[in-house]
C-alpha cells in the first residue's frame, strides 16, 4: 500500500495553458469568406492541411465554416491543395 501512495505522490500536474479564443467570436466584424485567401492561409499549414481547432483556437461553429471555405477556395483555385515542391 505504501508503495502505491508514493508513486501517486510523485506525479506532478502540468499547469493548463491559457485557453485560446476564437478570433471570429471575439471580433464580430470578421467573417469567414472563401474569397479571402489571406485570412484562410492562417488556418492552413505550410503543407496545405487545415489546422485543427485545438491548435487554431476556433470554436466548433467557425472551424466548420473555415473548413468549408478552404475547400471552396481550393476548388476555384484561390488556394493550393498541397504544397508545391521543386
Amino acid at each position: 500500500m505504501a508503495m502505491r501512495e508514493d508513486t501517486h505522490a510523485k506525479k506532478r500536474r502540468r499547469p493548463f495553458p491559457r485557453r485560446k479564443v476564437c478570433r471570429f467570436c471575439a471580433d464580430k466584424n470578421l467573417k469567414v469568406d472563401y474569397r479571402d485567401a489571406n485570412t484562410l492561409k492562417l488556418f492552413t499549414t505550410e503543407r496545405g492541411k487545415i489546422v485543427p481547432r485545438r491548435i487554431s483556437g476556433n470554436c466548433a461553429r467557425h472551424q466548420r465554416q473555415i473548413s468549408v471555405a478552404v475547400k471552396r477556395a481550393r476548388q476555384i483555385a484561390l488556394m493550393p491543395y498541397t504544397a508545391t515542391t521543386i
